[in-house]
C-alpha cells in the first residue's frame, strides 16, 4: 500500500461519503435495520448515527481498511455503540459470519469499490437468514448516455485516485444478478453533485 492510498485515501473518502446529499442517502436507508445486521465496508462509521438501536440485536461492522476501521472504532465510541458492534476486519469476499445467521444487511456507497463483487454478494446471500433483506444505497452508472459516456472516460483517472471507486457500475443489474429479488428501487440525481457522481439508486432486496 502506498503513501496515498494510506494516507491521503481514508480522510479524503470519508469526507466525499459524508457530504450532505449523500448522507440523505443513507438516512432513507439505514434507520430500517431490524435484528442482527451485517454493514458491508463501514468505511470510517459513517452509518453508525443512522441506525435505530431500538431495531438492532448486533452490528457486525466489516471493512477490510486498518485507517479506515480505526476511524469507525472512534465512531462508535463517541456514538455510544462500542458495546453493541463486532468489527470484522476482512474484506467481504470471505465474511466469517455463520450460513443464515443475519437478518440485515447494509449496503452504502461500497459496492463501487469491492474488488470481487460477486464473491462479497454471494457472502450476503449465504449469512442472509431466509426471508432477510439487503438495505442498499449506491451510486454508478447513470442511464443518461452523454452522462455515461463521460463515466467511462473519466472511470480510469477515478479509481486510483477515489480508492479503486468504479463510476460505471451498475448497483441495482449487480443485485439482481447476484440473485436477488428487487424492491421498492428508487433512482435519481444527487443535488449539488457531478452528474458523472451523482446517480444513485436505493431501496431493498431479497433473496429470491
Amino acid at each position: 500500500m502506498g503513501f496515498w492510498d494510506k494516507f491521503v485515501v481514508p480522510p479524503l473518502i470519508s469526507c466525499a461519503c459524508a457530504t450532505k446529499p449523500i448522507m440523505k442517502q443513507r438516512e432513507k436507508v439505514v434507520p430500517l435495520a431490524t435484528g442482527k445486521v451485517l454493514e458491508l465496508g463501514c468505511g470510517s462509521g459513517t452509518n453508525f448515527g443512522f441506525y435505530d438501536a431500538s431495531k438492532l440485536e448486533k452490528l457486525y461492522a466489516l471493512e477490510p481498511s486498518p485507517e479506515m476501521m480505526a476511524r469507525a472504532r472512534k465512531a462508535a465510541n463517541e456514538y455510544g455503540w462500542a458495546s453493541r458492534i463486532e468489527f470484522l476486519e476482512t474484506g467481504a469476499e470471505n465474511v466469517p459470519l455463520p450460513d443464515g445467521s443475519i437478518d440485515t444487511v447494509v449496503i452504502t456507497f461500497v459496492l463501487c469499490t469491492i474488488p470481487d463483487w460477486a464473491g462479497s454478494l454471494a457472502e450476503v446471500r449465504r449469512v442472509l437468514k431466509p426471508g432477510g433483506k439487503v438495505l442498499f444505497s449506491e451510486h454508478g452508472l447513470a442511464p443518461d448516455q452523454g452522462v455515461a459516456k463521460w463515466q467511462r472516460r473519466v472511470e480510469r483517472f477515478w479509481k486510483p485516485l477515489a480508492g479503486g471507486c468504479h463510476l460505471t457500475r451498475d448497483a441495482n443489474a449487480m443485485l439482481a444478478d447476484a440473485g436477488f429479488v428487487m424492491e421498492d428501487v428508487h433512482t435519481m440525481y444527487l443535488p449539488s453533485t457531478p452528474k458523472i457522481a451523482g446517480f444513485v439508486s436505493w431501496g431493498q432486496a431479497r433473496a429470491a
